[in-house]
């Protein structure tokens, strides 16, 4: 009898083991790690990866309360060895899912894997990066959201804010290839509507109060597309062209908030929660990269820095949509 209830004890005790061993992995599956790398930190990035994190949070919470969402977030400050090595460390680990923000991060982690899903936000084209085969159907573990604002609409609004003929300034960091996507686009308007251009490429924020100095009394006004380097020299910007009375047009909102007059173009946070609304149907719906379309902005607005725009003389209320 007794060995008998010592048996069935050892029996229960085990049964309760397997229970709490199955409850534990339970509770373990009920977590996501998701990766987010970027390049360098300014207005527009941040505001991609929050609207990321805020929207997917959300979107998780409404299909399931018990999942929570752990980010492990890198940032390489603009360093090209800071981020090849922090893309190493996301890939090695069993992150469900990595966000690559700006094409050097999604560039960095295409490298490093071919498994892990990746989606990307801020990248201006992902086919000519390399990191898609086609946009309608990637082939390869990485989908996402492109930035590729309207650049001509964006330069025909500086024209509207313009005060004389002489030549419209265009400032880009000539390393970044989604910087000289965008001029060649530039080029191609100013050549159809007969403007003239005065292109000045950087590659340091170093040289940008120079760049800008030596535009000043040569242009009318300046346009400065979506560009990592430039993002972060937006007060710089800002600060020069009011000095010399000249509007700045960007190619993007948080840009212009920064530094610049106007944009008609995108909204990065808003961006960012579209790219999140992907990420989920990865996590969840387990979707495949590979079959995801790229997409674009859903929206564009007119942003107007009211306060920018009356320091060069500029009725704000007169700005319009291009």
């Amino acid at each position: 009898m007794k060995k008998s209830l010592i048996g069935l004890l050892t029996v229960i005790m085990a049964a309760l083991v397997l229970t709490g061993c199955s409850n534990n992995s339970s509770a373990a599956d009920k977590t996501l790690n998701v990766g987010i790398l970027q390049i360098v930190p300014h207005g527009s990035l941040d505001a991609a990866r929050k609207g990321f994190k805020e929207e997917l949070n959300k979107e998780i919470k409404q299909h399931d309360k018990s999942i929570k969402v752990k980010y492990n977030y890198q940032n390489a400050q603009g360093d090209q060895s800071n981020l090849n090595s922090m893309a190493q460390q996301l890939t090695q680990k069993k992150n469900d899912l990595i966000l690559g923000i700006a094409t050097p991060s999604a560039q960095a982690l295409a490298k490093k894997t071919k498994t892990t899903p990746i989606v990307v936000t801020a990248v201006t084209n992902l086919k000519s990066a390399g990191l898609v085969k086609d946009d309608r159907k990637p082939n390869t573990n990485v989908t996402g959201t492109k930035d590729l604002g309207p650049v001509d609409k964006q330069v025909k609004l500086l024209t509207t804010l313009t005060k004389s003929d002489k030549p419209i300034g265009v400032l880009y960091n000539s390393s970044e290839e989604n910087s000289v996507l965008q001029i060649k686009k530039v080029k191609t308007y100013a050549k159809n509507h007969n403007l003239k251009l005065n292109i000045v490429s950087v590659t340091s924020t170093n040289d940008v109060a120079s760049a800008l100095s030596s535009m000043s009394g040569k242009v009318s006004g300046i346009y400065i597309p979506t560009d990592n380097l430039m993002a972060s020299s937006m007060k710089t910007v800002g600060k020069k062209a009011k000095e010399a009375k000249l509007p700045v047009v960007t190619g993007s909102i948080e840009m212009a908030e920064d530094g610049g007059t106007a944009t008609y173009g995108i909204n990065y946070n808003d961006l960012g929660k579209q790219t999140a609304k992907m990420a989920y149907k990865i996590l969840i719906d387990k979707k495949k990269p590979q079959d995801m379309p790229v997409e674009t902005s859903h929206t564009l607005r007119l942003y107007v820095n009211k306060d920018n725009a009356k320091a060069l003389g500029i009725n704000p209320d007169k700005i319009q949509k291009p």
